[in-house]
């Protein structure tokens, strides 16, 4: 079977949320596909960086290389003159005019519950492309059961269409000691003892309560929030800026954390905090645990089931409740041991092999070819 798959996606430097797991999945996927007698073609509209994904004999790459209406033009010719067996989108939309067998994942409908946290055309492009790959694709993945639930309701997608299939975490992702925390933060220069948020910066993240929060904590903790600066950040700034003086100068806006620091970063955290207000998924809260940190998280959307019984859940509408479990992670030991422990046994149910192997018999159904089950 010859799988093509968008990874244009996959080729972003600076690789967050869906970027992120469109580059983790293709780096398991390609190789499964290759021991399973598959033939995968990937299609880039930039050139890929040597070694970026796996190679062999069985991957082919196509560059097509369009500055705009890449997906809808370009990509959709390319599509119709050769088309794969089957056709998968991970992070972007299925072609308009293109109408062979297809299957895409849909990463979350927040947009839905916070229209404003986007401009205008964004929003409508959102909503237009998120029903198309839903009414289009012959199957769609979905990275949670709440995101599931939404397509449902918001999108009339038929439930037996749509296929869960949770994401992997980044196994690089291990905890660091000692120099190597220390290192890191000097490079971002944070000083310990710290509580961290690590993600981009956008209203929908809940970071004007967080911030509120930490102020009204009074905990010698820094406050870092670490991440690019998204679509209506400055509110949030001009929150930290009207603060006093001595707890603004505790908060820390490293910016964009390189992937090689990102397991020392989290590491050297007291707590790591995401009370955000919506997530089709919430990949910082695996981050966590992984590196063996304590996680404050809401619990509502996706949040709790992706962190189980393992982090300290807060209703993200209440800032007293987000101070109370900053307070109670950086303050009960036992709290944060328990946590920690139980972050390490759920973060093993997820892994890019398993999102492989779930995606990959999915496409060989959809393809017409049952190699792959």
């Amino acid at each position: 079977m010859l799988i093509g798959i968008d990874a244009s996606r996959a080729t972003t430097g600076q690789r967050t949320g869906t970027e992120a797991y469109a580059w983790f999945l293709l780096r398991a996927l390609i190789p499964l596909a290759g021991t399973k007698g598959h033939q995968v073609r990937l299609y880039f509209n930039e050139s890929p960086p040597p070694g970026l994904l796996p190679a062999g004999d069985y991957v082919e790459h196509v560059l097509i290389p369009f500055a705009r209406l890449w997906t809808h033009v370009r990509l959709a010719a390319e599509l119709q003159q050769h088309p794969p067996d089957v056709f998968f989108t991970p992070a972007h939309v299925i072609p308009l005019s293109y109408h062979g067998r297809a299957a895409a994942t849909v990463h979350d409908l927040g947009y839905h519950y916070f229209p404003e946290a986007h401009p205008q055309r964004q929003l409508a492009y959102l909503k237009w492309s998120t029903r198309h790959n839903g009414r289009r694709a012959h199957r769609v993945f979905a990275d949670s059961q709440t995101t599931k639930d939404d397509l449902i309701q918001f999108d009339g997608i038929a439930a037996d269409k749509i296929e869960v299939v949770y994401p992997g975490v980044d196994p690089d992702l291990q905890r660091v000691e000692g120099e190597g925390v220390t290192a890191v933060c000097q490079k971002y220069h944070i000083t310990p003892p710290y509580l961290l948020y690590i993600s981009t910066l956008h209203p929908r993240k809940n970071l004007e309560r967080l911030v509120q929060a930490y102020a009204q904590s009074n905990l010698p903790h820094q406050l870092v929030l670490a991440g690019k600066k998204g679509w209506l950040s400055q509110p949030i700034l001009d929150t930290i800026a009207n603060l006093p003086s001595p707890i603004s100068a505790k908060i820390i806006l490293p910016g964009f954390i390189a992937d090689e620091d990102k397991a020392a970063l989290i590491s050297g955290a007291t707590a790591v905090l995401y009370p955000s207000l919506y997530e089709g998924f919430g990949f910082p809260i695996l981050e966590a645990q992984a590196c063996g940190v304590p996680v404050l998280a809401a619990n509502s959307s996706s949040c709790p089931e992706v962190a189980g019984d393992a982090a300290l859940l807060v209703d993200p509408s209440d800032v007293n409740a987000i101070t109370d479990g900053m307070r109670q992670l950086t303050q009960d030991d036992t709290l944060r041991q328990t946590l920690v422990a139980k972050g390490y046994a759920n973060v093993s149910r997820f892994s890019w092999e398993k999102t492989a192997q779930q995606i990959l018999n999915a496409l060989a159904v959809v393809g017409g070819d049952e190699i792959g089950d």
